[in-house]
């Protein structure tokens, strides 16, 4: 099948442009090349066949159409999305622009050319959305997040994910476009931009910088190693029903301090230091304005719809990621230059 994946030049877009490929997939990659994108994601397929790479910014609607007409795949993924929190505190219009009209130029481009061509049965449109249009959970570990949950995102971030899955299951019911919708628990692995937090703390842990941690370090996330979820999204994308969303989670529920303890562990096995350990620069920092408390994923649906299951506990996922980190300074030095990266950002609530 050729996949069109947008956003396929970042953390888990280049992931699933990896994967897909590796299992036989073409794939066209339309990314915008926006300061979180990097090119080496996928250098390791860039020379293949069945790879080709598109320039484009999905607010641009005649880029779109043109790539559509170009390359006519059989498949939409669509990735592409502004994706920090504190940066959308900072500035939420680009949010607005790329995650909100963004996938309704996708949506609109998707549906033109899916009619253009007799509206095959086989096409899909797969949008890839967030656990935190839900908002936040209660401390009660029996409360998790399902596909009928109510949305109530509580930043800029997940207000325009939130908007961006109405859109895609309005353009379902309303034109007929057949898709399916999935939501994910926080993603860690190879190759996540430099300004989220598990990067965050191995590259200051390894620089002999303080591991900041928001408000006391309690709120809970259920982490979820990408390569997994790019697993989990093919599968979907191949088996999911039409119209339905499907829950992705790791089932690895871990506070941020609980989290940023075990990666100093790993990295104090991995590559000690000298005296102490990684732990004694852990530093709590003022918090995020509406810092969600938990975010945990109950999978029941795609594990007994689909048989999925993630295939790392949490621990063994990140103890890849650091080694990973380790042997690839190369990738992430440059990147370390790039704007508001070591910054604190989402101050100006």
């Amino acid at each position: 099948m050729k996949l069109l994946i947008t956003g396929g030049a970042g953390f888990i877009g280049s992931a699933v442009v990896r994967l897909a490929i590796a299992r036989g997939h073409s794939v066209v990659n339309l990314d915008a090349l926006t300061y979180a994108a990097c090119l080496d994601n996928v250098a390791s397929v860039a020379s293949n066949p069945d790879y080709a790479f598109e320039q484009a910014d999905i607010r641009d609607r005649a880029a779109l159409d043109r790539i559509f007409a170009a390359h006519r795949p059989g498949a939409v993924m669509h990735l592409a999305a502004e994706s920090h929190v504190d940066r959308s505190i900072d500035g939420p219009a680009d949010f607005i622009a790329t995650n909100i009209t963004g996938t309704f130029n996708m949506l609109e481009a998707a549906r033109a050319y899916w009619t253009a061509t007799d509206k095959p049965a086989t096409f899909r449109f797969h949008h890839i959305s967030t656990d935190e249009v839900f908002g936040s959970l209660p401390a009660d570990k029996a409360v998790k997040f399902t596909e009928t949950t109510p949305y109530d995102p509580r930043s800029p971030y997940s207000a325009s994910k939130a908007g961006s899955d109405h859109l895609v299951r309005a353009w379902h019911e309303t034109y007929g476009l057949p898709v399916v919708l999935t939501n994910c628990s926080n993603n860690y692995g190879p190759y996540h931009f430099p300004e989220k937090l598990v990067p965050v703390i191995i590259l200051n842990a390894l620089a002999g910088k303080a591991l900041p941690i928001y408000g006391d370090g309690s709120n809970v996330r259920d982490w979820l190693y990408v390569e997994d979820h790019a697993d989990a999204l093919l599968l979907v994308l191949e088996k999911g029903v039409l119209g339905r969303s499907y829950n992705i989670g790791g089932e690895n529920e871990r506070s941020n301090l609980q989290l940023v303890r075990t990666l100093c562990a790993i990295l104090d096995d991995l590559r000690p230091k000298a005296s102490g350990s990684y732990a004694d620069q852990i530093t709590f920092v003022t918090d995020r304005p509406g810092h969600d408390a938990r975010y945990a994923i109950d999978p029941s649906r795609i594990r007994d719809e689909l048989g999925w299951r993630p295939s790392v506990t949490v621990e063994q996922g990140l103890r890849l990621t650091v080694q990973w980190y380790l042997d690839h300074a190369a990738w992430w030095q440059p990147l370390q230059a790039r704007a508001g990266v070591g910054q604190r950002l989402g101050t100006k609530a």
